[in-house]
């Protein structure tokens, strides 16, 4: 599905931001300032690119890569109520991201149905 030029830069342009705001926290929390506002910054434009990607792709929530990025938003929302896992919770979810989104497509695309994971 082709989408609407508009939509494709809404995304970059999201996508740009939100990276601009993790780097924003890295440096914080490895200054060691860590930051409740870095934090949810990160969330909100994490959370707007993925309401973005559901608006787009609806199923994209039942699919391996969709349930990922709601265990990321789910693991900054932690780092947001509790300082001390801040920086464990950082590394983890660069490395969580960088293994998602570099798998191959077959295993990003899985889809969680009533039949457990299956192939798209």
């Amino acid at each position: 599905m082709k989408r609407p030029p508009l939509t494709r830069w809404t995304g970059i342009v999201l996508r740009a931001v939100h990276t601009a705001c993790v780097i924003l926290l890295g440096a914080a929390l490895l200054n060691g300032t860590p930051s409740a506002t870095a934090t949810l910054l990160v969330l909100a434009s994490g959370a707007t690119l993925f309401a973005l990607d559901l608006w787009q792709f609806p199923r994209h929530v039942f699919e391996l890569s969709g349930i990922a990025v709601l265990v990321k938003l789910l693991l900054v929302a932690l780092m947001a109520v509790d300082e001390s896992l801040r920086l464990p919770m950082f590394w983890l979810i660069v490395l969580w991201s960088g293994v998602f989104s570099h798998a191959p497509a077959n295993l990003r695309h899985l889809r969680l149905s009533r039949r457990g994971w299956v192939r798209k």
